[in-house]
């Protein structure tokens, strides 16, 4: 079981947060704290494998969130959970120790795999990555409602028909090659394909 805690003062995004976390069987949200503060002294005497954490918080903002965990040699990772792109800001986060760098408004599974790929120590810190997690998607919405995709399995899908392979989709799109390979699992999975030339076949007679 995955154990997480999550710092946010906006308490309808953290109550709907914890609830589309808790979706997954392996993720348990122990508390929510509304400022950094309140979450680091909780720290002290609970055990916490991940931590959540916005920027922008009153008492202990997220910067002063990762330094005192980051002093720490076995504490939680911590992934960063902002509205905004801000390469400074970004920067700022890597700099004092953030594992992880994601957008509000990322696709929900964009999250869930970020968490394990921290915890793997697979997860590639980069600020492509962030950006593309803005961008909307535009590739075959029907489709992906269809078959339940997720924007980055979408993503994945779209660059596998142009004829990139997985280390090619790993490096476009700033992620791990093992983290390729799980969204490739799943896309077969979601499409009962077996092999990359039935999941392009599908795709071909789809029209897609």
């Amino acid at each position: 079981m995955i154990r997480i805690a999550i710092a946010d003062d906006h308490t309808l995004f953290a109550k709907g947060l914890k609830g589309l976390l808790e979706e997954q069987e392996d993720f348990q949200v122990l508390q929510i704290f509304p400022n950094g503060q309140e979450l680091v002294d909780y720290l002290k005497t609970a055990t916490v494998d991940i931590v959540l954490t916005d920027l922008n918080m009153p008492v202990l903002d997220g910067f002063g969130v990762i330094e005192k965990i980051k002093k720490k040699k076995f504490g939680p990772k911590v992934v960063v959970l902002s509205m905004y792109d801000d390469e400074k800001m970004y920067k700022e986060c890597v700099k004092k120790g953030a594992d992880a760098f994601l957008l509000k408004d990322s696709d929900p599974d964009e999250l869930v795999f970020t968490i394990h790929e921290v915890l793997e120590g697979r997860h590639v810190l980069n600020f492509d990555r962030v950006l593309k997690q803005a961008n909307p998607s535009s590739f075959f919405d029907a489709f992906r409602e269809k078959y339940k995709l997720s924007k980055r399995e979408s993503e994945i899908i779209h660059l596998i028909k142009e004829g990139n392979m997985n280390k090619e989709i790993a490096e476009m799109l700033s992620l791990s090659i093992q983290t390729v390979e799980t969204h490739r699992k799943n896309i077969h999975q979601k499409l009962q394909v077996n092999s990359r030339i039935e999941l392009i076949n599908k795709i071909h007679e789809m029209n897609l």
